[in-house]
């Protein structure tokens, strides 16, 4: 008889049947709403983490992932893929999965899915940035690509910044209607629109959030007035971008880490050195956010390590207490840690 694992050997597991579960059973603007002060509280203190680009392997139809980060006391990285391609044949764009493990033992603490929880954390960083960044008072917000990622975005903002009407714009227009189907009970005013130039008619925030894995222009410099502020998460990888060169030399650029969005984000357009300052320093007070009414901020969000961080370690503190995860027999833990032989040996099935 096989010996039975100890209490050691298991890791909590949240599946994304688990990941739906809680969030429904917590309620999605409240979970938008913690993610974004735990995400925010993380940047607080940016400088204590490990920082480094992700670790990409790109292909010519995608590109796959790893974003590791520690605070010194935990651990955390997410695998992450951007398919582009995938839409047409039925699969995700974006899939993932992440872990946190205690920096003094090695062990993994948390195992989750984290392919709907990376469409929550990137609203709530998308949500935080613009409490800082956005013009104050802001209700009003075009969303430009209305996929998979687009509903999340819409109701961060209304749960974090206050947004009561949302302008949708997609070159499919099934998207749209979609999107707007599925924002029809959420409170927000909902409005489809036939092109971007109509998206932005009133409003003070854009967000763009556009799947193709080419440089873009979803928005064109004649599109984007005075004092908007612009929420650029659509480009992620080298070669993809979605405002022209103009609208970045005319606005105050916020990024995450620059090492890796001067890579990924929409600033791979400008040279090297030009002038960017990053987000934890705004939220931090060491550095201005918007300082005038005319003023254009633009968060160029690629996401970044510490965020899914943050994302994971609020859902190892939601799921305790509750019934959204699994034990998983991960950690082969022999009674003797020196005889990990003889334990797999006393595993082996008895004969007759």
């Amino acid at each position: 008889m096989s010996p039975l694992p100890s209490k050691l050997a298991y890791v909590p597991f949240v599946s994304v049947e688990h990941m739906m579960g809680l969030v429904h059973h917590i309620g999605i603007e409240k979970v938008l709403t913690d993610l974004a002060a735990e995400i925010e509280a993380d940047f607080r203190r940016w400088p204590l983490f490990d920082k480094t680009p992700r670790v990409a392997s790109h292909s010519d139809v995608g590109v796959i992932e790893l974003m590791p980060t520690s605070d010194g006391e935990t651990y955390g990285f997410k695998y992450v893929n951007g398919h582009p391609k995938n839409t047409a044949e039925g699969l995700q764009t974006v899939t993932a999965f992440g872990l946190l493990a205690d920096v003094d033992s090695g062990y993994p603490k948390l195992l989750s899915e984290m392919t709907l929880l990376t469409a929550l954390r990137t609203a709530a960083t998308s949500a935080m940035a613009a409490k800082h960044l956005a013009p104050k008072g802001a209700r009003t917000m075009a969303m430009i690509g209305n996929g998979a990622q687009s509903e999340f975005q819409c109701l961060a903002f209304k749960a974090v910044c206050g947004i009561d009407t949302v302008r949708l714009y997609d070159i499919d227009p099934s998207a749209t209607a979609r999107c707007a189907a599925n924002l029809a009970q959420s409170g927000l005013g909902v409005v489809q629109c036939r092109s971007g130039e109509e998206a932005m008619e009133g409003a003070e925030i854009i967000t763009t959030c556009t799947a193709d894995k080419q440089y873009a222009t979803i928005l064109t410099d004649n599109m984007v007035g005075a004092g908007v502020h612009i929420n650029a998460i659509g480009g992620d990888c080298p070669g993809k971008t979605e405002l022209h060169r103009d609208i970045l030399l005319r606005s105050s650029i916020f990024v995450e880490y620059p090492p890796q969005t001067r890579i990924e984000g929409e600033i791979q357009q400008l040279d090297p050195d030009h002038a960017v300052t990053e987000l934890w320093q705004v939220i931090d007070g060491c550095a201005d956010g918007r300082t005038s009414d005319r003023q254009i901020t633009l968060f160029d969000s690629v996401g970044f390590a510490i965020e899914d961080f943050s994302a994971l370690r609020y859902i190892a503190k939601a799921i305790q207490g509750t019934p959204y995860f699994t034990q998983l027999d991960m950690i082969a833990d022999p009674d003797d840690p020196r005889d990990l032989f003889g334990m797999f040996q006393r595993a082996k099935p008895q004969t007759a």
